[in-house]
């Protein structure tokens, strides 16, 4: 049988407004017709902290911490919880609900397209799987994450390496088009993720910490080998045709695409409408 022709984006490291302005615009494409279903890399410059959708600063977030440290800051158009964008491979996965053989539900669409990065952690000899929650107090805890830090909370289809979290992903769904972007973590800096959230006192603080070395961890804290992140690209690019059973064919935006994306990284991503208000 013919595999289906994705495109493949790789667009390097770009500003966090510009990066969630183009899976936005990829989103609506795809939806208008215009382009077929698209596998994107990227990068951030500068490292990053991205919040969900629906995060509210005030309660959760250190900006303070954040400037100080001269990082980026964007929240995602795609729910789930604070993201440190700085050592790792960022991926965008654009595909329409009623593409074959996708499921309709939110969690098994998931676990489709995660099967890309399943395959992609493999091809780095990484014994990856997939871990489900079972107990209802598993199932109770994805509803009300107690955590602001995304490799903290729980999901479903979660993408485990020697029991730990190896990849946060979220996802949003609009007209008909499914967005699935996610961080594959090569390095991690825990001290500098962990000074960008607000905690009632430093023992919690602490507390946190400890138990987010058990649950999280980058490819390089458990590979037998330093992974460079060109290595990575080329294992997680063959992991989705492996994955989703498709060909990825390069494209490079036009100069209308482009400008684009940049007017609505200008004046919607940069905007404190869009970052602060929620």
């Amino acid at each position: 049988m013919e595999k289906a022709v994705w495109r493949f984006i790789d667009s390097g490291d770009n500003s966090p407004s510009f990066n969630m302005a183009l899976d936005e615009a990829l989103l609506e494409w795809h939806g208008a017709g215009k382009i077929p279903p698209v596998v994107r890399f990227y990068g951030w410059n500068p490292a990053t902290l991205s919040i969900g959708y629906f995060q509210r600063i005030e309660r959760e977030i250190d900006m303070d911490a954040v400037q100080q440290l001269g990082l980026g800051f964007v929240r995602r158009p795609t729910g789930g919880r604070g993201v440190l964008h700085e050592h790792e491979l960022t991926y965008s996965v654009i595909v329409t609900e009623d593409y074959p053989d996708m499921p309709k539900t939110v969690t098994e669409a998931y676990r489709v397209i995660s099967e890309g990065i399943l395959q992609g952690f493999q091809k780095l000899g990484l014994e990856a799987y997939f871990a489900v929650p079972k107990t209802s107090a598993e199932k109770e805890a994805l509803k009300n994450p107690r955590s602001a830090v995304c490799f903290d909370a729980p999901s479903w289809y979660e993408l485990v390496v020697e029991g730990r979290k190896v990849a946060g992903s979220a996802q949003t769904r609009q007209k008909g088009v499914i967005l699935q972007h996610g961080s594959i973590l090569l390095d991690l800096d825990e001290d500098k993720l962990f000074s960008l959230f607000k905690y009632p006192n430093d023992k919690v603080k602490e507390r946190m910490q400890r138990a987010f070395k058990s649950k999280a961890v980058a490819i390089n804290q458990i590979s037998s080998r330093k992974i460079e992140l060109e290595e990575a690209k080329k294992a997680f690019k063959e992991g989705f045709e492996a994955g989703l059973r498709i060909k990825l064919e390069p494209y490079t935006l036009s100069e209308e695409e482009l400008d684009y994306v940049n007017a609505l990284a200008k004046n919607k991503y940069e905007s404190e409408d869009w970052n602060f208000k929620r």
